[in-house]
């Protein structure tokens, strides 16, 4: 009898828990959260007019490009919004996933498929369907990747900020970038390499285009691993810093605005390949070159004999 009561009374208190209402949330933040939500979808509006339309100097696909950027930009004032006032809440964490899953999962998977597919042309053929399928498998397992790599954040995540020093897989917002920049550098960049020397510019466009559904691929997998990324606004920015950066900060502007797209691809592949290359050295080269050293050593001290 008195399990019985026991039981009734904490599934009582899980009904009440379920009905109980949200009363309150922050309005900036929140508003900034859903400001990139909205940017994403601006990117798939965008993305879908094809390459034949734009704005002034701007392709639509370069302004699809953009927009993702936006949301980026709203993503980090958000969080910073919400520590600044002491109000960051559960629900601020699912809006700003739910919102990343658009922009930073399904706007750059949807950009990259249009645009491949208007590279390619793709006809009524074997090798048609054929690229055709392969291109919307990438797409579709990119935008699987990012929404585990989101939830997964979720439920592993602590509110508290020393503890965001670093990343657990590749961030969705690094792995967007990764596409978007070299659709920005396809779309602006490699156009006025055409006005120097055509052979230039079809050697670039196609390593890009045939490269892009690999690589996004390559970032893909990189989201949801467990290898290690800085936080680059905890480790590098915020706090005091020596001297030393502020001169690499001034000297990273000037490079952006000498040529922003190139900065953007060096940026976002750099970020993605530096801590694959620094995880595969730790763990596969550092870790073969050191078990022969270390049993020379112990064959030295006699713990073990020698072949």
């Amino acid at each position: 009898m008195h399990r019985l009561r026991t039981q009734a009374a904490r599934e009582s208190l899980l009904r009440r828990v379920r009905k109980q209402r949200l009363k309150y949330i922050t309005i900036l933040p929140s508003l900034v959260t859903i400001l990139n939500g909205v940017c994403g979808f601006g990117a798939i509006v965008l993305a879908s007019k094809g390459a034949n339309a734009g704005f002034g100097h701007f392709t639509c696909f370069a302004m699809a490009g953009y927009m993702i950027l936006l949301a980026m930009i709203a993503d980090v004032l958000d969080g910073r919004l919400a520590r600044m006032s002491r109000s960051t809440s559960s629900f601020g964490g699912q809006l700003d996933s739910l919102c990343d899953v658009v922009s930073f999962g399904v706007a750059p998977a949807f950009l990259m498929l249009e645009v491949l597919e208007y590279k390619f042309g793709l006809t009524e053929s074997a090798v048609g369907d054929f690229l055709q399928r392969f291109i919307w498998l990438v797409a579709a397992a990119y935008t699987s990747c990012a929404a585990i790599r989101l939830a997964r954040f979720n439920v592993e995540n602590e509110e508290d900020e020393s503890a965001h020093m670093s990343f657990m897989g590749l961030p969705t917002p690094a792995a967007a970038g990764v596409v978007v920049s070299l659709i920005i550098f396809h779309q602006e960049a490699l156009p006025e390499l055409a006005t120097r020397g055509t052979r230039a510019y079809l050697i670039g466009e196609n390593i890009i285009i045939y490269a892009l559904p690999f690589l996004a691929l390559g970032v893909a997998a990189l989201m949801i691993t467990r290898i290690r990324y800085p936080h680059i606004l905890n480790q590098y920015i915020k706090g005091k810093k020596p001297f030393a950066h502020l001169i690499r900060a001034l000297l990273f502007l000037v490079l952006i605005i000498w040529s922003r797209q190139a900065v953007l691809v060096l940026l976002f592949c750099g970020f993605a390949a530096g801590g694959f290359a620094k995880w595969f050295y730790y763990r596969v080269l550092r870790k073969t070159t050191l078990a022969p050293s270390i049993e020379s050593r112990a064959v030295r001290d006699g713990m073990i004999g020698p072949d």
